[in-house]
């Protein structure tokens, strides 16, 4: 049989209905960024910026692409049910420090994109990237796996609207949980808990379609008024769209350093780079660690394919004008929905092509639908934390930044960086320097680089 010799399902445990089931759930989680992509690139709702950024409807394209072509190579090189599309943060970063920021065109912006990606692969071309990973001590290894696991249930609690902004003193409140979107989320909750409970296959992905089906039928009871963001919940106008492929090259554009001087050129890149080689080295130890793939020391099998791809993903998202291709953390709902294998991310990839000319149809799911995949989840992957050792201060504390600064900063990075710092630092107040693997030391010091940035960039004039 042709997908076993591919994907070697028997061997993993896995079937193709689970595959499949897997793959429609990992899309179903992801499908926004179909549309916050874009949306985010081109300043939408910001009058005083509109312009500069990319154009919707080719930014939308690009991000359909990148993410169906990469995600099917991702499965088809590496094996896992891991998929790839514009990374959230890094698209911010492109539009709101680079473009809006720096005041460079955006092609240029995507150009410093490509940039960092070609750097990162050569990082993985020699091994000092998959060097790096190895060097993280058990404890980190499980923290960033459950940092994860709390950052995807904090993002599914704000998607459901059952936490929000507070008032001034009060960074977070309980939302309305009588609204209408609210109690959607709370509903669609309860019925996965409900399958969760009695082991129904496909519950996650049963899930989202019940919640959406209710949230259309709450959507037109309320005149459209309950998920008033176009498309959400409703049935589309239209139902194809022929895609717009205007951006595709844009990211070739490397005057940043006849723009900006070479030195701030050099600091820019890096600041990106970072986040993005740091994101997807959380985002596989947490979803590996989640699904069960590392072995007793804490590796990954096959990593550097994924880190091969993963790296030439953020070439070819700033080359095709949508910003870095990245892991996404919501892979980890695909794997709790049964996948095992790399035909789940050929089926999300999939998705995303089809999306290229259904995109209206991938919008009808509201964020409400997915939020409870993504609590519960979230859930499923804090496991992990009954193994770190918090009595040890060594161990504990860089754990606990860790795990705590990843939602509280909506930034993997960010928590990655404070467990590096503060262990290394620990270690060294301690004299057990010598424990400490010389890459941790390295990649602390990258981090205190990447943390001293906004002190450093005014003296650069960036």
């Amino acid at each position: 049989m042709l997908l076993e010799r591919c994907f070697g399902l028997a061997r993993s445990g896995a079937t193709v209905g689970g595959e499949v089931r897997g793959g429609l759930t990992t899309f179903m989680v992801m499908a926004y960024i179909i549309f916050v992509n874009p949306a985010i690139l081109g300043f939408a709702g910001i009058p005083a910026l509109q312009g500069q950024g990319p154009p919707f409807a080719a930014t939308q394209a690009a991000t359909c692409l990148v993410a169906g072509v990469m995600t099917i190579a991702m499965g088809l090189a590496a094996n896992y049910p891991l998929a790839l599309a514009s990374g959230m943060g890094l698209n911010a970063a492109v539009a709101f420090q680079l473009v809006a920021g720096m005041k460079l065109p955006w092609q240029t912006a995507m150009g410093v994109v490509v940039l960092e990606g070609v750097a990162i692969t050569v990082f993985v071309l020699t091994g000092l990237r998959e060097a790096i990973m190895r060097a993280i001590p058990a404890s980190l290894k499980r923290a960033i796996g459950v940092g994860i696991g709390l950052f995807i249930l904090f993002i599914g609690f704000n998607a459901a609207g059952i936490v929000k902004s507070g008032p001034p003193g009060v960074p977070l409140t309980l939302g309305d949980l009588t609204s209408a979107p609210v109690a959607v989320s709370l509903f669609g909750l309860l019925l996965m808990l409900w399958f969760q409970s009695r082991g129904t296959t496909g519950g996650l992905l049963l899930g989202i379609i019940l919640t959406t089906a209710l949230a259309m039928g709450v959507n037109a009871w309320t005149g459209g008024r309950a998920f008033p963001l176009p498309g959400q919940a409703v049935i589309p106008a239209r139902f194809v769209a022929w895609p717009d492929f205007s951006s595709l090259g844009a990211g070739f554009d490397l005057s940043i350093f006849a723009r900006v001087g070479v030195l701030t050129a050099i600091v820019t890149i890096f600041s990106v780079m970072l986040s993005d080689f740091f994101d997807t080295m959380g985002t596989v130890i947490g979803v590996g660690a989640e699904a069960g793939w590392l072995t007793p020391d804490g590796r990954l099998p096959r990593l550097n394919r994924v880190l091969l791809v993963d790296s030439l993903a953020a070439v070819a998202g700033g080359a095709a004008g949508a910003s870095s291709a990245t892991t996404y953390v919501e892979s980890a709902a695909g794997v709790a929905a049964g996948a095992r294998t790399g035909l789940a991310s050929v089926v999300t990839g999939g998705c995303f092509l089809l999306a290229l000319f259904f995109a209206p149809v991938a919008g009808v799911v509201p964020a409400q639908a997915t939020a409870p995949a993504l609590i519960l989840v979230g859930f499923l992957m804090t496991s992990l934390v009954r193994d770190i050792p918090f009595g040890d201060l060594e161990e504990g504390f860089p754990a606990l930044l860790t795990v705590t600064l990843m939602p509280f900063t909506y930034s993997i990075t960010d928590g990655i960086g404070a467990g590096f710092v503060s262990y290394c630092a620990i270690k060294l107040l301690r004299g057990k320097g010598g424990e400490v693997h010389g890459m941790m030391y390295g990649a602390a010091a990258a981090f205190v680089i990447y943390f001293a940035l906004p002190v450093i960039r005014p003296l650069l004039r960036i």
